[in-house]
């Protein structure tokens, strides 16, 4: 995927002819976040209220979704999903969450290999 949140939040922000104090302003960040934010070099994601301003000042409604997925916070099926797999395995969280905190390489390793393609992706 080459579109990424900063560029979408960019685009989107010359098409309506917002300076980048200007739309700060409007979603209550500082210019300069703003700018890491259209540059991919933000130290954190935006909140998803921050998202949903963004999105309302940019008219995006149709992608907020996504937006909120390029930006790396958790999408309504992730937190569906979440909530299923919570469910299902309630009594084991807990463990899980302490083997996680015991072992944090352990959560490295498993997110890397969660966010790896596929071999047969790499190789098409």
């Amino acid at each position: 995927m080459s579109q990424t949140f900063g560029k979408v939040i960019r685009q989107a922000r010359r098409d309506k002819g917002y300076s980048q104090r200007d739309l700060a302003k409007l979603v209550d960040v500082d210019y300069t976040y703003l700018s890491k934010l259209e540059n991919d070099h933000a130290a954190y994601p935006p909140s998803k209220g921050v998202i949903q301003l963004l999105v309302h000042y940019l008219d995006l409604t149709e992608c907020e979704e996504e937006l909120i997925y390029l930006a790396g916070r958790i999408t309504t099926d992730d937190e569906k999903v979440f909530q299923e797999l919570v469910k299902q395995n309630y009594k084991q969280m807990p463990a899980l969450f302490r083997m996680w905190r015991d072992n944090p390489h352990s959560v490295q390793k498993l997110l890397q290999e969660s966010t790896q393609p596929d071999e047969e992706e790499k190789e098409s």
